[in-house]
This record gives C-alpha cells, sequence and structure tokens, in this order.
C-alpha cells in the first residue's frame, strides 16, 4: 500500500484528494495537513511513501518548506496547484528544489475525474522513485554545466523530444546545449495549462535558441523549438517545404493531453526519416509506441538510460519494445542528437 500525505490549505480540496486517492486500491491517504508545520510533524508520524503539496500555503511558503523536507526527510512530492500564472512560476521552483511532478486541481481546465486519473498515476510512479538517485542525478547535473555545442550548417530536419517526470530538469539540460542554428525542435512535456507557459519563457532565457509554447499553425524552424501547450495534443503536419504544428483537442492518450504517443506518430507520418525522435525520463508508457513507429519510419531514435532518469517509465518500455536505436545518458543526448542530423 502507498502511504500519502495530503498537503493543501483548503479542507474541501483535502477531501477530495483524499477520497479520489482512496478509490484506488493500491492507495491509502494516511493523514492531511493544512500548513506546513503540521505537515512536518505528520512525516514524522506517517512516514509517507509520497506528498502531494499545494504551491500556495499559510504560515511558510511551500519553496522553503520543500527544501527543508528535501534536506532533513525526503519525500516523493507532487505539487498539485492553481492554474495560475504566478502558481506556475513557482511551481518550476519547486521542481528544481526537488519536486518531481506537478498536477493542476480541479477546476475549469480540469475535471475531478481528470486530476484523480493523472494524480494516481503519478502517486504510484513517485512511490518508485529513488531519491538517493535523484540527489546524484542532479549533483552530477550541477558539477557539470551544460556546454554549447556547435552545428555547421542549418538543415530542414527536426529533433522530437517527449518527457514526463523529471523532465523539466532534463528537457532543460538538453536544450542549453543547443546552438542558434540548431534543427527546428518540438516537445512534449506533460506538464498542466499554463505551466508550460511558464516553462517556455524559462528555457527562453537560458537557451540560445528561441523557445517558446505552441501556437496552432506555428512553423517548425531552424533555432526554434516548441513546447506543447498543457491540456492540447500538439502534432506536426507538412505544408509542401514547409513543417508546422497543429495544437488541438482531443481524448488523453496514456491518460494524458498533450501526449507524446500523438506528437511522435504526426512526426513519423510527416516528417519520417527527416527527424530524430528522444525520449526522455518519465513514468509509464506515452511515446514508447511511437518511438518505434518514428524507428519504423527511419528517424533515428534516441532514449534515456536508467541511470540517469529520475523514472526509467517511458524510456525504459521504448527499450523493451526495441524502438531506440541508442540508449545514452542524459549528458550525451544532445551531441548525439547534433551528430544525426548533421
Amino acid at each position: 500500500m502507498i502511504k500519502v500525505l495530503v498537503v493543501d490549505d483548503s479542507a474541501v480540496v483535502r477531501q477530495i484528494l483524499t477520497r479520489e486517492l482512496n478509490k484506488a486500491g493500491d492507495i491509502e491517504v494516511v493523514a492531511t495537513a493544512p500548513d506546513p508545520f503540521i505537515a512536518r510533524d505528520k512525516i514524522l508520524q506517517y512516514n509517507p511513501d509520497v506528498m502531494t503539496l499545494d504551491i500556495e500555503m499559510p504560515r511558510m511558503d511551500s519553496i522553503t518548506f520543500l527544501r527543508k523536507v528535501m534536506q532533513h526527510r525526503p519525500v516523493p512530492t507532487i505539487i498539485v496547484s492553481s492554474l495560475t500564472p504566478k502558481n506556475s512560476a513557482m511551481t518550476l521552483e519547486a521542481l528544481r528544489a526537488g519536486a518531481i511532478d506537478v498536477v493542476g486541481k480541479p477546476g475549469q481546465a480540469y475535471t475531478i475525474g481528470d486530476v484523480a486519473l493523472m494524480l494516481i498515476d503519478r502517486v504510484r510512479a513517485a512511490s518508485r522513485v529513488d531519491f538517493t538517485k535523484i540527489g546524484k542525478i542532479q549533483k552530477d547535473l550541477s558539477d557539470s554545466a551544460p556546454k554549447r555545442l556547435s552545428l555547421l550548417a542549418t538543415t530542414d530536419k527536426i529533433i522530437a523530444i517527449g518527457a514526463s517526470t523529471g523532465g523539466t530538469v532534463a528537457i532543460e539540460h538538453v536544450l542549453m546545449q543547443m546552438p542558434q542554428n540548431a534543427p527546428g525542435i518540438v516537445i512534449v512535456q506533460h506538464m498542466p495549462a499554463l505551466f508550460t507557459t511558464s516553462f517556455a519563457q524559462r528555457l527562453d532565457k537560458l537557451c540560445d535558441i528561441d523557445v517558446s509554447e505552441a501556437k496552432d499553425g506555428d512553423s517548425v524552424v531552424s533555432g526554434r523549438a516548441l513546447i506543447a501547450p498543457g491540456n492540447f495534443h500538439m502534432v506536426v503536419r507538412r505544408s509542401g517545404a514547409r513543417y508546422y504544428v497543429e495544437v488541438k483537442d482531443g481524448p488523453q492518450v496514456f491518460h494524458q493531453r498533450p501526449s507524446v504517443e500523438v506528437m511522435f506518430n504526426s512526426v513519423a507520418k510527416y516528417v519520417g526519416a527527416n527527424a530524430v525522435g528522444i525520449i526522455l525520463t518519465g513514468m509509464g508508457a506515452d511515446g514508447a509506441s511511437g518511438l518505434l513507429t518514428m524507428r519504423q519510419a527511419g528517424a533515428p531514435t534516441i532514449a534515456q538510460d536508467e541511470q540517469t532518469s529520475v523514472v526509467w517509465g517511458m524510456p525504459g518500455e521504448a527499450v523493451k519494445l526495441g524502438a531506440a536505436q541508442q540508449v545514452l545518458p542524459l549528458g550525451s543526448i544532445a551531441r548525439e542528437a547534433l551528430s544525426l542530423v548533421s
């Protein structure tokens, strides 16, 4: 049984999350807390396997609390946040402070049922996270800052990247190595609506390439990365020599919208051998069979290795299917991708 601590200042939200999580046969909410001080005591008392944490908390801000937890008694933590620009920016900081995933609260964008399905999946994934490995990954990444790579000539190729749990840090590491003339890049990272906006804005400030949240009809061009907006699928299309993205609604695939699977399948169909497919750290199997479709269409494919993945779910499934031509540590992926498009 996976023991969960729910931390939220809203009694209604605590009640909803407790009820929905307890419906899963392998999950039990053992305690709830309205603020970080009570949560600290509940961690010591109940020794939870996973904690859900609201980003806006009374008495102590969530980022400070999370850093203290990760320093003294690490607990795999999922941020459960209202969809606002302020909260999305704070959530990115929480992910850098040690949280491993984020789920939007029920509201206009997500029903209670949608949130329940996503949260149950993420709790299961979080319970399997090895925090000693996460600490090593974070230390290795901080000790070896990404070095900008070079590409001799602009190409008409496309790099397609899919990620989930732990993916925000992994994607940042890959994109920060990309030169200004890197091929067009399309990305699906499992994040709620609005959070992808802040994620793209942060990466745009850090990287030599332009990074933006994709809008329907955006061209996929050299020197630009497009990130699928939360709660929408993104597919790649072709019109003559021009590649562009279509942002659309649709049913969840592998409990996800945006779905890596949806994007990879479109890249296989419209880009074929002119693409490079990369699947990074993440729970579940979203994108694994899509990466195989890309490989069958002639595209070189890469999966992140288990040692550098926070959760070796998606890349592990891709490897099992034979979808990945290469299995590489995170630090080697950008260089190999550029080599493949040269």
